[in-house]
């Protein structure tokens, strides 16, 4: 039990730590297969890249980085029912006690993101964080009136 909720607590702290993850900078090739882009600017997802850092240099085709693309958003689907599999056979007090350390560890993880950035990094920062809450926020909007309009069809 322990070694499967020490697993479950690094499997779900991974994107989080990729989140955190440096953008464009030094030595951040412009042929990137995301088209030299750094993370906030072309919106790839947690890992900031199609398929990470190995593929640089490699002058893939818009068709590959597409590709690659898909193949991403279907492992991190993956990930997400595999990791939320095992989170099912916890008991309800593991799972909460495992939820209070993820917010733990994200909240040290914001603490020293933020203590790294400038002044001015920071207030961009927390622009970018504005609009993703609104943009999550209008998700889950969409995603309501989805299913509404779902259970008024049935």
């Amino acid at each position: 039990m322990r070694k499967t909720l020490t697993a479950l607590l690094i499997a779900a702290a991974l994107p989080t730590l990729a989140f955190a993850g440096p953008g464009k900078g030094a030595g951040h090739p412009e042929d990137c297969p995301m088209g030299g882009k750094g993370y906030h600017q072309g919106h790839h997802g947690h890992y900031g890249h199609a398929a990470g850092h190995s593929l640089h240099g490699l002058d893939l085709t818009h068709e590959q980085r597409q590709t690659l693309r898909e193949a991403q958003r279907t492992q991190m689907k993956e990930h997400h029912a595999i990791v939320q599999r095992y989170l099912n056979k916890l008991s309800a007090a593991d799972q909460a006690a495992m939820e209070k350390d993820l917010q733990a560890n994200r909240d040290a993880q914001q603490k020293t993101l933020r203590d790294t950035l400038t002044d001015e990094q920071r207030q961009r920062y927390d622009e970018l964080q504005k609009q993703r809450e609104a943009r999550r926020a209008e998700r889950a909007e969409f995603e309501a009136w989805k299913a509404e309009r779902a259970q008024k069809a049935q």
